[in-house]
């Protein structure tokens, strides 16, 4: 299927690693002019390198992006680098653990380094997304959903993320702009397998998790949240809009009977 995405300029926070490396992979597959925004400069330039040498457009900017000036490079150099922005992904973030034994401090610095961006590089990208019809495609959290304790303000900002989706899906839709967020549960990185393999009985606990994902017992792919993002960014999923997609195999959703099995 031809998403009719060649030569859109496509700007993915935390694009260089993990899930966010998939989505500008995907992207730039398609043709698109891919701008990674990325705290990790050794990680942004190899991989901007590697797209480069493989015939793709490609830009990286480091970015501390809880930083507005740092975010205004980033919408400043998009556009004098490809002309203007066609879609924004905002993945960059992480799990911080700041949990209600953490002081209000801790907890909006969580905010600030999970939410807060969110909002600037969208205020800042509106005009040239409105311009060219562009779409907003975020990658959420089903901590939202499920809960899962010691992590209040990842889970605030990610609930807020699912708010702002609804809520800027309303307000641009007059100028054309779809929003919609994705949501991973289980995803197999490398920073989950870091994780997992420096834990005792590595292998058990990982068939342990495996146990509760009905489809396939198996982990999501960060290709296959990489797939669902690039899709809803283009004009094959014209009317979609508002949308919080689950692409977990099940794992938030269906019964609990089932996925303890």
């Amino acid at each position: 299927m031809d998403l009719h995405l060649q030569d859109k300029v496509v700007i993915i926070t935390g694009g260089a690693k993990g899930i966010g490396e998939a989505i500008t992979r995907c992207f730039a597959s398609e043709g698109c002019r891919v701008v990674v925004a990325n705290r990790s400069t050794e990680a942004g330039i190899a991989l901007v390198a590697e797209l480069k040498a493989a015939g793709a457009a490609a830009h990286f900017v480091q970015a501390e992006l809880r930083e507005e000036a740092a975010c205004r490079r980033v919408i400043d150099e998009t556009i004098e680098q490809f002309g203007g922005i066609d879609v924004l992904v905002h993945n960059a973030g992480g799990n911080d653990a700041v949990g209600l034994d953490r002081s209000p401090d801790d907890f909006m610095r969580s905010i600030e380094n999970n939410l807060l961006h969110v909002y600037t590089l969208t205020h800042m990208a509106q005009e040239s997304l409105k311009a060219r019809k562009g779409c907003i495609v975020n990658v959420g959290s089903k901590v939202v959903d499920t809960g899962q304790g010691h992590t209040s303000g990842y889970a605030a900002a990610k609930g807020g993320m699912n708010a702002l989706t609804r809520e800027w899906a309303v307000d641009l839709a007059p100028h054309g702009i779809r929003v919609n967020t994705v949501v991973p549960a289980e995803v197999w990185t490398p920073m989950y397998e870091r994780w997992l393999n420096s834990l005792e009985r590595s292998a058990e606990v990982r068939k342990g998790i495996e146990q509760l994902i009905p489809l396939e017992r198996r982990f999501t792919t960060s290709e296959e949240i990489a797939d669902t993002v690039t899709f809803l960014a283009s004009d094959r999923s014209s009317h979609t809009t508002g949308q919080i997609i689950y692409v977990d195999g099940g794992y938030t959703h269906l019964d609990r009977a089932f996925t303890s099995t």
